[in-house]
Parts: structure tokens; C-alpha cells; sequence
């Protein structure tokens, strides 16, 4: 039988009880089993045509025994019952031979109460089909060929049902569809970007993308060059997520005991300004992802940052085990050497926008998004990176002219300090940072330490 899509629950369960029965007649009694299926589709789109329409539907069956204080996992994308039953054999096998850990638990039990959030499957994404993308992709071209501009990006649709169901009675259901858009639009010396997500496919217009990347690229036509130095800059959302993001994996308890989180000894210390407040919140509404970890576990709502110190972490069962305190539900499958994380997180926001921004500027920079993140200094969290796609001259309160890109140097501890005006936050997506809910920020003495080529 080749690979499919459950998309079930209730098939979900019929594999947990055939793998709960392979065990058994191998003795085995604890075992975990994770079921997720994806219906995944793409239309690409590049030099103003769509150039390839592709889809996927795949089920992974992943089976995690606990014996005698071992664990290992094995999967496969198939479900048929031999397919099964050999996933089961094998990782039965593997966690025979893997190491004991003195450390690792019996598996989870099941919640009290498991709070859901508000619908995330909708039919129309769900059942999207790719005239519908073509058609969208079509309206959205000619948006950036009406300013003599070249067009290329992505419309994605697609859905997920994961399950988590283990010998203890945790049986955790999560369905969620996604939409995504993304566009380039391209200029002869210039260009502007815009992308956006969101369960539903009305959360974004892809014709009013299209027109934000266009006017990005055209406004920015034979941009200026200016001398590297420390700025005043207005980071737009995306560039937000592109630099804060990175530093959200040092909000582990796990981390901390490695000693590879720049938290080290900066909890409950005021790292940040006194408008900045963070928190993990799988609840919000602008929000998606599953309100469970990868053992089952319910997650939080954690306050990560108030007011600028550094108030909570995440713990997986095993750390907050070894803390002696309650888990948060932020754990990754098992077994990992991460530990966890937050996955759901939501910047504060304040009240201005970035056009006041920008009226309030009497010389800086406008900085759409980021790229080729790097970190530079772990413990200080600073990053290099590049400018990209739609950078802009402030001068006298108004936007003046295009630039060449720069290259930036810049702590993470530093900026949050420096935030002079905050934006409402919004839904953002980023290249390669997980969606996050996050709003514009102006930030004095940004620090560009060159001009880049690009």
C-alpha cells in the first residue's frame, strides 16, 4: 500500500491499537505512538509565470517503546498493517540496544483538561485546488508587471491532523490548515518583498501583497548609497522577526543546564527595555500550531519577558522533573538533545504605527526585512546579517529616497534596550524563523557596519 493520508481521528486510533498490539506480543507494554498527516500543496512562480504546480499527501506513523529505562523511535509513511508491524519491530530493536538514561520518565499521563483553541481547519483551505492559487498568483503578476516589474513566489495551501496517543491514556488531537503567500517583486536596480500566513485563506490578499512588494520595489529605484555607521532604524515587522526571533531557543530550561543559553544567569534580570513584554501563546488567536507538546503535554501561556526582565522558561517533562516544578508543555519528541522551547511567540505591542514612525524620524533608515542571519557573540546574542529587499532613506519625517543594502552588527540585549515607539502586532512570517505575532519597532543606534553589493 503506498503512502496516504489518514486525515481521521478515528484511523489515527485504529493504527495506535495496532501498534499497542504488535508491542504486546513483544512483550512490550509502554509505548507511544505519533500519527501525522499533511495534505500539502505549492504553486511556484518566477519571470511573471507559474512554473510548477506540486502536491503531497503523506502519513507518518512514529513509534517511541519504553523499556527498562530505554527509549529510541522509529517511523515510517506507510499504513499498511505489515508496514506497521515492522515499524513496531524495529523500534522495539532499536531501543533494546540503546544506551540506559537514568533521567528518562514513564510516559506521560494524560491531562485533567486540555484546552483547545479556536477553530484552525477550514474548509476552503482545506479544499483549495490549484486553479484557485493559479488564479490568485494571475491577479497578483499583473499587480507587479503594471510597474514594469518582475514577479516570483509561492501560494501554498494545505492541512495537518496530528495525534498523540500513549499506553497511559494521553490521547492528544490537533487539525489545523495553513495558507501561505509570498512575492518578490523585482526592478531593474531595486526590490520589495511581502509574504504572509494564516490558517484561513481569507487572513491575507494576495493582490494587496502583490501592490506592497511593487511599490517596495519602485519606490526603491536607483537607491542612494550612505556611509555604514549607527542609525536610527523603523524595523517592520519582518525584520523584527527576522533578528528577535533567533533568540527564542535560550528560553529553555534544558539550555540552561548545558549552559548554552545567553539566559544563563540573567533570569529574573532586566535584560530589555521597559516596553518590551513577550510571551508564549499557543491560545492567541493569531496564533496556529498544536496546544500540546510532542509528548502530549498541554502547553502554558508563559510571560517570558515583563517589562523588560526576564520572567519565565520553558521545561519539558524531563527538566522540570529535575527542577521540581510543573512542565510546561513545550517538549519536543523524545528521544532529543534539545529539550524545549517556545513555539508560539507574541511580542507586545504599543501604539503607534510605522508611518508615525517615520514622521517622527528626522534621519534614519526603513528596513523591511533581514537575511543571512549569523551569530556572532552566543552569551550577548549578537548577529550579522543584510538588509534586503525595500530599504529606505528617512529624512525630515518622510520616506526620501532608496538605498543599497548594508550589513549590520548588532546585539539583540542592546537593541530591545533602545526601542523608542512599538506598533501593534501583528501575524508575521519570516524566511526562515516560525511565524510569530509581532509588531513594528523603532530602535535608536542600530549599528550597520558596511554596504553590501546586493
Amino acid at each position: 500500500m503506498s503512502a496516504s493520508t489518514v486525515n481521521n481521528p478515528t484511523r489515527a486510533a485504529e493504527i495506535f491499537e495496532q501498534v499497542v498490539s504488535e508491542a504486546r506480543a513483544h512483550g512490550v507494554g509502554e509505548i507511544e505512538v505519533t500519527v501525522d498527516s499533511e495534505t500539502q500543496a505549492l504553486t511556484r512562480f518566477a519571470n511573471n509565470a507559474i512554473h510548477q504546480n506540486v502536491a503531497e499527501r503523506s502519513t507518518v506513523v512514529s513509534v517511541r517503546p519504553v523499556i527498562d529505562g530505554r527509549t529510541a523511535r522509529a517511523a515510517t509513511n506507510r499504513v499498511d498493517g505489515d508496514s506497521i508491524r515492522r515499524v513496531v519491530e524495529e523500534a522495539i530493536a532499536l531501543t533494546r540496544l540503546s544506551e540506559p538514561d537514568a533521567g528518562l520518565l514513564p510516559l506521560a499521563e494524560p491531562a485533567a483538561s486540555q484546552r483547545q483553541p479556536a477553530e484552525r481547519r477550514h474548509e476552503p483551505t482545506a479544499n483549495a485546488r490549484p486553479d484557485d492559487r493559479a488564479r490568485a498568483v494571475a491577479e497578483a503578476i499583473r499587480v507587479v508587471e503594471g510597474q514594469g516589474q518582475t514577479a516570483a513566489g509561492i501560494y501554498s495551501t494545505g492541512e495537518t491532523d496530528l495525534a498523540i496517543f500513549n499506553t497511559h491514556g494521553v490521547a492528544a488531537l490537533y487539525r489545523e490548515t495553513m495558507a501561505r503567500f509570498s512575492i518578490t517583486a523585482m526592478d531593474a536596480d531595486s526590490s520589495g518583498w511581502a509574504k504572509a500566513s494564516g490558517c484561513r485563506l481569507t487572513d491575507f490578499n494576495p493582490v494587496e501583497l502583490a501592490g506592497l512588494a511593487a511599490g517596495k520595489a519602485a519606490r526603491s529605484r536607483s537607491p542612494r548609497e550612505i556611509p555604514p555607521g549607527r542609525y536610527t532604524v523603523i524595523l517592520e515587522p519582518a525584520a523584527v522577526l527576522d533578528l528577535a526571533g533567533q533568540m527564542f531557543g535560550d528560553f529553555s530550561a534544558t539550555a540552561l543546564e548545558d549552559s548554552r543559553s545567553f539566559l544563563n544567569d540573567r533570569v529574573g534580570a532586566k535584560l530589555f527595555g521597559d516596553n518590551i513584554t513577550i510571551h508564549d501563546d499557543v491560545f492567541d488567536p493569531r496564533q496556529a500550531g498544536a496546544p500540546f507538546d510532542g509528548e502530549g503535554v498541554p502547553r502554558q501561556r508563559l510571560t517570558l519577558v515583563e517589562h523588560g526582565v526576564v520572567r519565565q522558561i520553558a521545561y519539558c517533562r524531563q527538566a522540570a522533573a529535575r527542577a521540581g516544578v510543573e512542565p510546561t508543555g513545550h517538549g519536543f519528541s523524545l528521544p532529543n538533545e534539545y529539550g524545549e522551547a517556545p513555539a508560539n511567540i507574541v511580542i507586545g505591542g504599543g501604539q503607534s504605527s510605522v508611518e508615525e514612525m517615520i514622521a517622527s524620524t528626522d534621519r534614519g533608515i526603513l528596513v523591511t526585512r533581514l537575511w543571512y542571519i549569523r551569530e556572532v557573540d552566543p552569551y550577548e546574542k549578537i548577529f550579522t546579517g543584510m538588509t534586503r529587499d525595500g530599504t529606505f532613506l528617512v529624512e525630515d519625517g518622510r520616506v526620501t529616497a532608496g538605498l543599497r543594502n548594508f550589513r549590520f552588527n548588532q546585539g539583540l540585549i542592546e537593541m530591545l534596550s533602545n526601542v523608542e515607539a512599538i506598533s501593534a502586532p501583528v501575524r508575521t512570517s519570516g524566511e526562515e524563523i516560525f511565524d510569530m505575532v509581532v509588531p513594528a519597532m523603532l530602535v535608536r543606534d542600530f549599528n550597520f557596519t558596511e554596504v553590501t553589493r546586493f
